[in-house]
């Protein structure tokens, strides 16, 4: 039997390429994922090429998560994972840093793991078994080497989100924990970075190479995993040594 056999997911960020090697992982296991992505055709066509159900809704928008959410239930049951990934990069520094992508970037990395952890907890404190977990970044620890200071706080923010949230439901059968990546192969590297950055970054970094989504989709699966509910509170680090603490 699959480790996560009858569970449902919902991946947030899904058609992006670290929710999309994260909901192949599940999908592996035995999850029935529910596919969350603001971008509706892509987020159908990789839930088509997969096997998961896609769902289209605003993250930051409190009424379209409860919406987006009941929706998920009805067609798949109540969420047993969450995997709070989706997000948007800003490499702004605070002077640069305008009223609305300060907003903009806090509803897509903070607000919207807010809600959908509202919206799933009362199943999963019934049941007495959850798991939520987090995408935060190095960038809270580092204050953003290139990430700018929307990005840097809104991560920050989260990563103490991941810990109040493990505090609160950990008498529950409710695991939270964070992943904090630096540097994954996506687009937020290949297109909003520099080539001279890049260069310089890869440098920096002990193995030699950025993250591969797997790589980030493996410590998905095995906080996920039944075996992995005495780690609550966690933010694993995903660096390749860049940042040892």
């Amino acid at each position: 039997m699959k480790p996560l056999e009858g569970k449902v997911a919902l991946i947030t960020g899904a058609a992006g390429t670290m929710g999309l090697a994260a909901a192949r992982f599940l999908l592996e296991d035995g999850c029935r994922v529910a596919m969350v992505d603001v971008n509706a055709a892509a987020n159908e066509a990789r839930a088509g090429e997969l096997g998961g159900g896609a769902f289209s809704f605003d993250i930051a928008d409190p009424a379209a998560v409860r919406a987006g959410h009941a929706r998920i239930v009805a067609a798949l049951g109540p969420v047993d994972i969450l995997v709070n990934n989706a997000g948007i990069l800003s490499n702004n520094k605070v002077e640069a840093t305008a009223d609305d992508e300060w907003r903009r970037v806090l509803a897509a990395n903070l607000d919207g793991a807010f809600y959908l952890a509202r919206a799933v907890v009362p199943d999963m404190k019934r049941r007495r078994w959850g798991r939520i977990i987090n995408t935060c970044s190095l960038a809270a620890k580092t204050g953003g080497l290139t990430a700018g200071t929307a990005y840097s706080t809104s991560k920050g923010a989260l990563t103490t989100l991941t810990f109040s949230l493990a505090r609160e439901l950990a008498a529950f059968g409710i695991t939270v924990n964070g992943i904090s990546p630096a540097y994954v192969n996506t687009p937020m590297v290949t297109e909003q970075l520099t080539e001279a950055q890049r260069q310089a970054l890869r440098a920096q970094v002990p193995v030699g190479r950025f993250c591969e989504p797997e790589e980030f989709a493996h410590v998905v699966r095995f906080l996920a995993h039944p075996l992995a509910g005495f780690i609550t509170g966690e933010i694993v680090d995903v660096n390749g040594g860049l940042h040892m603490d």
